[in-house]
């Protein structure tokens, strides 16, 4: 490993340990503190984000990717206002997660203890910088950052403000770092610091997640991928599944919790599909259908890729499928383990498709677009896990954490006769 690299990385693991056993009014202090350093020098930070727009526009970067990397002060002062709202949380460190006495008369109890260092690989937007930092400090975990080399100057500028800004506080300002470098040299020296590193946690596209995941020796929690897909069922309000499929499509198609693709119960394909095929083309959607879906409307006759496919725009798969079972095949077939949603008023179904769908989420007569750790009620979240280990679906601060057993006796021996207690 570069000496760069092994600097940042030991500080971390340094300012991980001091950070860990603090209580929670000094990071709350702190947080509130980078807030507003954030807000103080907000011109230095969209100056340097300037830098980062210029180059991305000389590269021919399409004006959709340079609006996601572009800050100005009005989103500087919406990013330090969510740092706010990360210090208004609870703190997740120190709960008790079970706790009992033994019969032997040992008090055993299970605390929340922070990873330690969390890596972040991830694309494009900068102010994910901040939002995986602040979640990271506040769950008493310390952060390597790595970001888009898109954002590099952008991602430069918040560190050190950041840094900064911790300087006088009781969060060491080594608890926050940037993995020194452009190129994919850095990225395979995070994946590869196993010691150094807890975990690492990719935010991004397919591409990114598969890479990390395949290469990485660091434990990796998978977030982001999403074909999530939405069944309408023999037994569903039709007009209530219209409004529900063109919300989970359309109302932001860009993000990991839009729905990918649509799935039609045969039995209502005729009263349904052509009514969905209306609303969705109202509503700016291509549609990439099977044989049965054309045999309604013009659409573009879907491939085996378009049902494996996250599109993140106005584009859905689409489906007719002779059976709830059919439905809850093809989702195993094609899907990504983000969310599944049925619309029906049979309790039944409703029952029988969240029993059979494997996946993080599940919405029943409810948009996909619900899977978001705010609209769960649990504040911010630095991703969506799509894996079963450690944690699934919105990653909020408690799962920032892993725990450790505390076991109080009062002299407590264990001998080959069984326990007894000293003196």
């Amino acid at each position: 490993m570069s000496t760069e690299f092994l600097k940042v990385a030991r500080a971390a693991r340094e300012a991980a340990a001091e950070l860990a056993p603090l209580p929670r009014a000094p990071k709350d202090r702190a947080l509130r503190g980078l807030a507003d350093a954030l807000v103080a020098h907000a011109a230095e930070i969209v100056e340097a984000n300037a830098e980062d727009v210029e180059r991305a526009r000389a590269q021919g970067t399409s004006e959709a990717m340079i609006d996601r990397l572009r800050l100005d002060e009005a989103r500087v002062s919406a990013i330090a206002e969510a740092v706010r709202q990360v210090a208004d949380l609870p703190d997740p460190v120190g709960e008790v997660v079970r706790g009992s006495t033994l019969p032997n008369g040992l008090e055993l109890r299970q605390l929340r203890v922070p990873l330690g260092v969390i890596g972040i690989i991830y694309e494009g937007r900068p102010n994910v910088t901040v939002d995986a930092a602040v979640l990271c400090l506040k769950s008493g975990n310390a952060v390597l950052l790595r970001g888009s080399s898109s954002a590099y100057s952008s991602n430069t500028a918040l560190v050190r403000i950041m840094q900064d800004a911790l300087e006088g506080t009781e969060v060491p300002s080594g608890a926050v770092q940037l993995v020194p470098g452009q190129t994919r040299d850095s990225v395979k020296e995070l994946m590869r610091a196993r010691g150094l590193v807890d975990v690492l946690i990719p935010r991004g596209g397919a591409s990114l997640i598969n890479s990390v995941v395949e290469e990485s020796t660091v434990p990796v929690i998978e977030t982001g991928v999403g074909n999530c897909h939405v069944y309408v069922d023999a037994e569903a309000d039709l007009d209530l599944a219209v409004q529900i499929l063109v919300n989970a499509k359309a109302q932001r198609p860009s993000v990991c919790n839009a729905a990918e693709t649509l799935l039609v119960h045969a039995d209502v394909a005729d009263a349904f599909v052509p009514k969905a095929l209306e609303a969705l083309a109202e509503a700016g959607v291509t549609v990439h259908g099977d044989a049965r879906i054309a045999g309604y409307g013009e659409v573009v006759p879907a491939t085996e890729d378009d049902f494996y496919a996250e599109y993140l725009s106005l584009d859905i798969a689409a489906a007719v499928v002779g059976s709830l079972e059919e439905a809850v095949a093809h989702i195993r077939r094609y899907g990504s383990a983000h969310t599944e949603a049925i619309v029906t008023r049979s309790q039944k179904a409703a029952r029988r498709f969240v029993s059979l769908v494997d996946s993080a989420a599940v919405a029943v007569n409810a948009s996909t677009r619900f899977t978001d750790g705010g609209e769960f009620g649990f504040g911010a979240e630095i991703g969506i896990s799509t894996q079963k280990l450690h944690s699934r679906g919105p990653m909020g601060l408690p799962e920032l954490t892993s725990t450790k057993w505390v076991y109080t006796g009062e002299g407590h021996l264990r001998t080959s006769e069984g326990t007894v207690v000293a003196g």
